[in-house]
């Protein structure tokens, strides 16, 4: 069967309540460099390796309460150096290293993430 929608994510929507700082935030922990352009003054994309991107997006931000499950994860090679690393960066961790993959945290929004081993 064809269709004209394609089995990809071109990107991933996060509300945001203050875009500089989350974009600030959200590159410290990709170790990036904040250097796109803040678009029609609420949305800042943040460009992935394989072609999709994480839209911080502040227009949204009151339009949605953050969940406990999360809304996606970060891949690592190494999860409990990734558990450090964000420990050390005082970052809300939510779990412990889950089954030795896979572990939850929040951003400075309560948006619930994953970092998990792959």
């Amino acid at each position: 069967m064809s269709s004209p929608i394609q089995n990809k994510i071109g990107a991933t929507f996060i509300p945001v309540s203050d875009l500089e700082r989350a974009r600030d935030w959200y590159c410290e922990i990709l170790g990036l460099e904040p250097d796109g352009e803040i678009q029609y003054g609420h949305l800042y994309v943040i460009p992935l390796q394989g072609g999709n991107g994480l839209v911080l997006d502040s227009k949204i931000y009151p339009q949605r309460s953050p969940g406990t499950a999360p809304l996606f994860h970060f891949n690592t090679d190494d999860i409990e150096e990734a558990y450090a690393f964000l420990k050390g960066k005082n970052v809300e961790i939510t779990t412990g290293i889950q089954n030795g993959h896979w572990f939850n945290f929040k951003d400075p929004d309560g948006n619930m993430l994953m970092a998990c081993k792959c």
